[in-house]
């Protein structure tokens, strides 16, 4: 006890946010440039001479393999700690971008930068830093995952139009190299300096909270085995809406710089358009994680798939400069929050042990949706001529993932439920 109220007393600065801080900054670079493609999706075409179709193919089978990772990132968080696995990653993400920028047939291109990038990326993603941020934060836990959207947010904002500018002025190749660098300073230090497991018993909760929880509370997520887990509706739930943010977030980041250029867009505006979405979402995770920490988690998961769905309509009948701003303004507050939600849902319902494996094997299904829409994005143009294909499946599949996620349990009912026939 003594240790809870030390960590918590009014005035102390409590631990928990410095890796907060750190994991926002992963999250920027990795996110960013796995969710980034599209800046160089075309310089990539033309220098290497490969079809939209092929690329996209490439990007597709990149995503899958980026979702894989997630079930083994979480696993090995769980038996090796945080720290080894994001130098781990390290290490993979600066092999693959110095086989990357050396690749030229397909095959090559598609095991540098399609499999092995992904599978660094993924052992640094969110997936790792979730269970490390759930240990740390209880009280707060809503927003502290939200900083992990702040994050994702700030990657599509900032990298998007610098990862653009760096490709106009050093070309695709040597933009990778340099990513590969800023990556390994900023990755080293913070793994070995600052993120930490062992967090303080009772987390960021206070001496009043402790006192006044019931004896016994969240001891049956806890004994939860993962088999029983995978079988439960929630699960299943949260994975179908994980499908369309993931289809609706990897086709603006491959194809939407690309689709608004095909609309009469420049490439600076195009560019400029994207990021203004993360720009924005920067700001609105600040509101959104308070918000989840006092409101059903549930409904605002609900919120943020409709308006977004709406959002990829707007998109595609933008034509005026000011209509495409507009547009990715709203968007924007809306953007960033559904992964953040969807882990702290689940370790509402599953429980902190669970977390880490649980929340990669649903972000496979984040991976899958990325999948498709890198390949459909490309092949719907190709074969129809249109975006609308693409960018209107995004769209009536977050429509459908809102009403999905409304029949999630409450958190409430989860912390004191009975075993699994509750949750079916």
């Amino acid at each position: 006890m003594e240790t809870t109220v030390a960590v918590n007393r009014m005035g102390s600065w409590y631990f928990g946010w410095n890796i907060v801080a750190a994991a926002t900054v992963l999250t920027l670079l990795t996110v960013g440039m796995r969710m980034g493609i599209g800046p160089f999706f075309l310089p990539m075409v033309q220098d290497l001479g490969f079809s939209r179709s092929l690329l996209s193919g490439i990007i597709a089978i990149g995503m899958l393999c980026y979702g894989l990772g997630m079930p083994l990132a979480g696993y090995l968080v769980g038996r090796h700690g945080t720290r080894p696995v994001l130098l781990l990653g390290n290490a993979v993400v600066v092999a693959a971008s110095i086989w990357t920028v050396n690749a030229r047939d397909p095959v090559s291109f598609l095991l540098a930068f399609g499999i092995l990038l992904s599978l660094g990326l993924a052992l640094a993603s969110p997936i790792t830093l979730t269970p490390v941020l759930a240990r740390w934060f209880i009280r707060r836990r809503g927003m502290a995952l939200f900083f992990l959207s702040t994050g994702s947010m700030a990657g599509i904002a900032i990298m998007t139009p610098l990862l653009t500018s760096a490709i106009q002025a050093a070309g695709w190749q040597a933009t990778i190299l340099g990513f590969a660098a800023v990556y390994t300073v900023f990755t080293v230090p913070m793994a070995l300096f600052v993120i930490r497991d062992d967090a303080p018993p009772h987390a960021d909760q206070t001496a009043e909270q402790v006192a006044a929880q019931p004896a016994g509370m969240g001891s049956r997520p806890e004994s939860l085995k993962l088999r029983d887990a995978l079988r439960t509706a929630p699960f299943w739930k949260i994975t179908l809406g994980l499908f369309a943010c993931g289809f609706s977030m990897n086709l603006l980041g491959t194809h939407g710089v690309p689709m608004l250029m095909d609309h009469g867009f420049d490439a600076t505006t195009s560019s400029l358009g994207v990021g203004l979405i993360g720009l924005v979402a920067i700001f609105s995770t600040l509101a959104l994680g308070r918000i989840s920490d006092s409101l059903p988690r549930k409904k605002l998961l609900a919120a943020i798939y409709f308006v977004r769905g709406l959002g990829f309509f707007a998109l595609l009948v933008a034509g005026a400069h000011w209509e495409l701003y507009v547009t990715a303004a709203i968007g924007g507050i809306v953007w960033a929050g559904s992964i953040a939600m969807s882990s702290a849902i689940l370790a509402d319902i599953y429980g902190v042990r669970l977390v880490g494996v649980l929340y990669g094997c649903a972000y496979l299904g984040h991976q899958v949706g990325a999948m498709a829409s890198s390949w459909l994005g490309g092949w719907g143009y190709e074969t129809f001529g249109t975006h609308w294909l693409a960018f209107g499946s995004a769209g009536v599949l977050l429509l459908a993932a809102a009403v999905i996620v409304l029949f999630l349990p409450s958190r409430e009912f989860t912390l004191t439920a009975p075993p699994l026939a509750a949750y079916n």
